[in-house]
């Protein structure tokens, strides 16, 4: 899981340090990489179970987190989330919380997706601030009215709601295509 990370990290540090480049070689100050657009693909509220602590290890602080349900929902596609996936966490020395989540997706119209979310988190309560970005594997039926997931690269956010009494555990995950 780390050296999945780590790869991410790398490769995104070399597309951007290409992208510089391309973009101080370029006559032209619009280039295609200059910015890079999303699309919004949808938000899934995901349903989670109990956290179970696994404790200390060589790399930091691991716990699992069942994912036991939910739904999502976006302008072309919408379908529920079925129980069986886990978030593997670790929480490393340095505070920050790499995650592993592997769950799947069920369509209104009966197509399941596997789904693999790599995400990183970093507080800094000196400022006040939460940063939670991912990347999602998707994988879809080939053949199906969604094989156009299979072809593109996805960036998330995971935001945390306050719950109010009653209410069971969830996160919201929001996931965008990037064009």
């Amino acid at each position: 899981m780390k050296r999945n990370l780590i790869y991410l990290l790398l490769l995104v540090f070399f597309v951007s340090e290409n992208v510089k480049s391309q973009n101080i070689n370029s006559e032209k100050n619009d280039s295609l990489y200059k910015d890079f657009k999303t699309e919004f693909i949808w938000e899934a509220r995901v349903k989670i179970g109990s956290m179970i602590n696994v404790g200390e290890s060589k790399r930091g602080t691991r716990r699992i987190i069942p994912i036991i349900g939910g739904t999502f929902c976006g302008p072309k596609i919408k379908g529920e989330i079925l129980p069986g996936g886990d978030d593997w966490q670790l929480v490393r020395p340095d505070g920050d919380t790499e995650l592993y989540a592997r769950y799947l997706l069920k369509t209104n119209d009966r197509y399941i997706f596997q789904i693999i979310n790599q995400a990183l988190i970093h507080t800094d309560n000196s400022v006040n601030s939460f940063y939670c970005k991912s990347v999602l594997d998707i994988e879809v039926p080939n053949n199906s009215p969604y094989d156009y997931l299979n072809h593109a690269i996805f960036l998330g956010t995971l935001t945390m709601p306050d719950l109010k009494p009653g209410d069971e555990p969830y996160v919201i995950i929001r996931m965008y295509k990037v064009l």
